[in-house]
């Protein structure tokens, strides 16, 4: 580890449990002036999904919507528009729009067929990415400030735009890894169970499993100071700041630091221990078995890209987990540098984040290190 850090990231935590027991619980290096501890909080990024994801599974097992039904039966606005065109996508690192494919050009897709089964394993044939940031009309204020920001800019200035979004692909026909989709599912939770998304995965994640040091919005949330918050970008693109102690992600920032796709912060061990509930016991998070088991094998794939219901299933070629962790693992991974794995087999989790943004998107190339380090662990257990 001590090799990668300050050249592959400035600073990393590693937690790591096998059979329940904790093997390895450690943090490296220093940045901005702050040495990473163990109680450092990462923004975990897309990791954030799988909350969501959980959240809404205990729904569907409490019996408040079945997985088959369409996202107009939550979000009925999501219909009006009527059938919308298939477009291309759009680069969410130029902003620039990307071509379509010539075999769709001329076709819509009637929104109306889009199921939370979609969704959540990222068949929807929505976008992978829009600037829904841009649509705000707001700069987020420094951290401190984000509090305000979040109830002063309504999701209804941003809706329209969900709601509109041409598609890239028919419903059903291949997994097309979207920001845009899981916004919506964390919209269509709160919808569907009357309470903040903040309230929805307190209530379902973090509370049954005491996961105290996982939250949106650390600094005015929690009061956590900035020396325990892992900063990552400078962003000269939009927030002319180095993003620390709030959300990297545009849209997720844009929104008051809190969405479906990316938000929380947490530490490796906090991670960690989300991923041995799923491993050990998903119905302590509300979870039916028959659900769970969907959530955790191949639902949907192309291309080797498998996924579960929310969860990533480990690809079969050059893995970011490693080629030692077994098929049947699942986890996920996050833009800023974080990564999850469980291997049911070694009864085995693996939660490593790290702040890999720091030094610019452009320069962060995280994969050839999540599959060594996946692959020593294995060897090592």
């Amino acid at each position: 580890m001590e090799r990668h850090v300050g050249v592959t990231f400035p600073v990393c935590a590693l937690a790591v449990l096998q059979n329940g027991r904790v093997l390895v619980d450690r943090a490296w290096g220093r940045c901005e002036g702050h040495e990473a501890t163990s109680s450092t909080l990462f923004d975990v990024a897309s990791i954030s999904k799988l909350f969501t994801t959980t959240a809404f599974l205990e729904s569907v097992s409490a019996g408040k919507v079945q997985l088959d039904d369409p996202l107009v039966k939550v979000l009925n606005a999501f219909g009006q528009s009527g059938p919308r065109p298939i477009e291309g996508g759009q680069d969410p690192h130029t902003l620039e729009r990307q071509p379509l494919l010539p075999h769709l050009a001329g076709q819509h897709v009637d929104p109306c067929t889009v199921t939370f089964r979609h969704l959540l394993t990222h068949t929807s044939g929505l976008p992978a990415w829009r600037d829904v940031f841009m649509q705000t009309g707001l700069v987020p204020a420094v951290p401190q400030a984000l509090a305000v920001l979040e109830t002063s800019t309504p999701w209804e200035r941003v809706l329209p735009f969900l709601y509109g979004y041409p598609f890239v692909e028919h419903p059903g026909q291949r997994v097309v890894y979207s920001d845009i989709g899981l916004m919506l599912l964390g919209r269509a939770l709160e919808v569907l169970r009357g309470q903040s998304l903040t309230d929805c995965i307190q209530l379902s994640v973090l509370n049954p499993l005491c996961l105290s040091h996982t939250m949106f919005n650390p600094v005015q949330s929690a009061g956590v100071p900035l020396a325990q918050i892992a900063p990552t970008e400078l962003d000269l693109r939009w927030r002319q700041r180095r993003v620390w102690g709030e959300v990297h992600d545009e849209n997720a920032c844009a929104l008051g630091g809190v969405a479906g796709h990316a938000g929380l912060f947490s530490t490796a061990m906090d991670v960690a221990q989300f991923g041995q509930a799923w491993l050990q016991d998903p119905a302590q998070l509300g979870v039916d078995e028959d659900l769970a088991k969907q959530a955790l094998s191949e639902q949907a794939c192309t291309d080797d890209v498998r996924r579960g219901l929310g969860f990533v299933i480990k690809s079969l070629v050059n893995a970011s987990a490693g080629d030692l962790f077994s098929p049947r693992s699942f986890g996920h991974t996050g833009f800023t540098g974080s990564t999850l794995w469980v291997d049911p087999d070694r009864r085995l989790v693996v939660s490593c984040l790290t702040n890999g943004i720091h030094a610019g998107r452009a320069a962060h190339a995280p994969h050839a290190f999540r599959r060594e380090l996946h692959d020593l662990i294995a060897q090592s257990v």
